[in-house]
């Protein structure tokens, strides 16, 4: 028998309805920094999906590169979310948070008044959104190897708040130009220290959070995202990604992880990479496979026979909560509104129209 979009599956320990997880989408809703009632309904809407990925949530004050965007750090923050778990389980979904640091993507105005941090005091030369406007990023600080400790330490803590909160799992942000990509990469990192120059070295960062993260939810829990072939975010491509990324998944191999996500090409953009650069990782790869990236139902369904076990949808989530009925039925789509992704009220929010 083949697994189509509509047979049920599981992602290490997560039992999934089918094979639609809605990917992370950062939407700057949470004015206070907190999960807000429409969070709440957003998400609820789409429990169609066989497992949700929340947007982007910061670990720690100093995770933070947008607007209104939530955290996991706080007392509030875990009841906002605890809302919102209880929504989707309540009508039949699966829900992981996303634990997101962005490092040097973000500015002073965001982070109470202090450089972001990163590797390297290397620029993104970037964009961030600070509230007001589109603003440049700031050169970061780069992280002592003490302060490097206190960061882990802030995953491991994030992660047991998500636990508290209810999720399902938890999925770690290793992709986009983000805190531990920039560690990855040679073309961010130029450390000189435990944590750079070697291809073991600049993967560091990331066993160490995994770890921290597994260690708090146990196997089969844990997924991550990668990005081996985006420069998301300025993050530039590393002189010798095959190596390390396959050094990666070397590692992930070793940790019984719940998925491995992959953004394949370009961030939201050209599906492209070297010739056998995709398809190699994922031969490696152990863990359940998410496969993401403008993805049509089609492509979708060609995936799964080749393979995958999920793939992730993002824009497509956006305008059709109820996406797995529209493919399923062959209805038409609504069309996104890009000028509501970012910030705002219920309208591009929680006011698509569903079939009826």
């Amino acid at each position: 028998m083949t697994d189509t979009l509509f047979t049920p599956a599981k992602l290490g320990a997560i039992e999934i309805a089918n094979r639609f997880v809605m990917a992370p989408l950062t939407r700057n809703r949470a004015p206070d920094l907190v999960p807000t009632d429409l969070t709440v309904e957003y998400y609820r809407q789409r429990a169609g999906a066989g497992m949700i990925v929340t947007e982007g949530t910061q670990i720690s004050p100093m995770g933070q590169g947008y607007a209104w965007t939530p955290g996991i750090y706080n007392d509030d923050q875990v009841a906002g979310w605890k809302k919102v778990t209880e929504a989707v389980h309540g009508a039949g979904g699966k829900i992981v948070a996303q634990l997101w640091h962005v490092g040097r993507i973000s500015v002073p105005q965001l982070l109470n008044g202090r450089d972001p941090v990163g590797p390297s005091a290397i620029s993104a030369g970037a964009k961030t959104f600070d509230g007001e406007g589109f603003v440049e990023t700031t050169t970061p600080h780069a992280l002592s190897v003490e302060e490097i400790a206190a960061t882990i330490e802030e995953y491991r803590k994030a992660a047991e708040n998500a636990k508290a909160a209810g999720f399902d799992g938890v999925e770690i942000h290793a992709a986009n130009g983000y805190l531990i990509d920039q560690f990855l990469r040679d073309t961010s990192n130029t450390r000189a220290d435990e944590y750079g120059r070697s291809i073991e070295n600049r993967t560091r960062f990331l066993r160490e959070a995994v770890a921290a993260v597994v260690g708090v939810w146990g196997p089969g829990r844990v997924g991550i995202r990668l990005s081996p072939w985006s420069n998301a975010n300025n993050v530039g491509i590393d002189s010798d990604t095959p190596a390390l990324f396959a050094a990666v998944v070397d590692f992930l191999n070793t940790q019984d992880m719940a998925f491995v996500h992959l953004v394949e090409g370009q961030t939201g953009g050209p599906r492209e990479w070297p010739e056998g650069g995709i398809e190699t990782l994922r031969a490696q790869i152990k863990a359940p496979y998410i496969a993401n990236n403008g993805f049509t139902k089609e492509m979708a369904e060609a995936a799964l026979a080749d393979g995958a076990t999920a793939v992730a949808f993002g824009k497509l989530f956006i305008a059709n909560p109820d996406l797995p009925k529209r493919f399923e039925t062959g209805a038409a789509l609504n069309e996104p509104n890009p000028a509501t992704f970012y910030g705002g009220g219920a309208e591009g929010y929680t006011d698509y129209p569903f079939l009826d």
